[in-house]
């Protein structure tokens, strides 16, 4: 199942596709695709509906996080080791883990708006795994059984704030608008291998990052079964599982962006996203 939000910011209604690729409106049915909706029993409960008794929704409504009332939103640094070089860093023994905060969650076609004063904005395509069970030291053999799905994401950087001063990496990630979810949440049973994923990214309709989920240092599974270790992972968190190379930090001489930027950026299977950056206004 492709299962997203949509409508105005703060205001999205659940929806699911339909196998035409047409938004069928889940609001009479769920409340929002969030903790609730993300177990086996939720997702089941969903599948076994005639989509097409479902509200078609017309026109092109904007598409918002495909997750809504997300707790935690994790993140995995340097997990390809390609991208550990081209970023001068040493490939990690274990997974480097940061936070986002959950006020830079965006929708897929949300503009990217560079933050006051920033220099060094940046991009990072990354597939997002989505939590749907309760996961407290779980093994890796057991780890993909608490995911509900994946999506893409891009965790969107601003490096100066990131690795300059007093370098914190929270604090160069979490700007508002920094974490695009979705276009789609696609469930687990549509993705067999989640190591077997393309990852691709265009600036301005040239390419820039292209891989593969198999050069990840860490797996889905090892990652989970890692976090599970320091905290419990609740239904509805998201964990963004690292870039490939291709970043504007890494190139030569950097590239970052700027206000009429255009950046389409996707993983095959689970949609793209499409986002212009703007100057902050307000």
């Amino acid at each position: 199942m492709k299962l997203l939000r949509y409508g105005g910011k703060g205001q999205e209604k659940p929806a699911i596709l339909d196998r035409e690729g047409r938004i069928r409106d889940l609001s009479g049915q769920v409340k929002d695709i969030a903790a609730a909706v993300l177990s086996p029993d939720g997702l089941a409960r969903i599948a076994a509906l005639d989509l097409e008794r479902l509200p078609l929704v017309t026109g092109t409504p904007r598409l918002g996080p495909c997750v809504g009332q997300v707790g935690k939103f994790l993140c995995i640094g340097l997990n390809y080791s390609d991208h550990a070089a081209e970023s001068g860093m040493a490939i990690p023994a274990e997974p480097v883990l940061f936070m986002k905060a959950t006020s830079a969650i965006a929708g897929p076609a949300d503009d990217v708006v560079i933050p006051r004063g920033a220099q060094k904005t940046d991009w990072e395509v990354e597939l997002g795994v989505v939590i749907g069970t309760r996961a407290s030291y779980v093994s890796e053999k057991d780890a993909l059984q608490h995911v509900a799905g994946y999506c893409v994401v891009n965790d969107l950087s601003e490096r100066a704030y990131q690795l300059e001063g007093t370098g914190q990496w929270v604090k160069g990630k979490s700007c508002d608008g920094f974490g695009p979810l979705g276009p789609w949440l696609v469930t687990r049973d549509e993705v067999p291998d989640p190591q077997n994923l393309q990852l691709w990214l265009d600036l301005n309709e040239q390419r820039y990052q292209e891989g593969s989920t198999a050069r990840m240092i860490f797996g889905v599974a090892e990652i989970i079964s890692y976090l599970s270790r320091y905290m419990t992972l609740y239904p509805g968190d998201v964990i963004s599982t690292g870039t490939p190379p291709g970043v504007g930090m890494g190139l030569r001489p950097p590239r970052y962006l700027r206000p009429g930027d255009r950046l389409r950026l996707g993983i095959v299977g689970l949609g793209e996203q499409n986002q212009v950056c703007v100057e902050h206004s307000f």
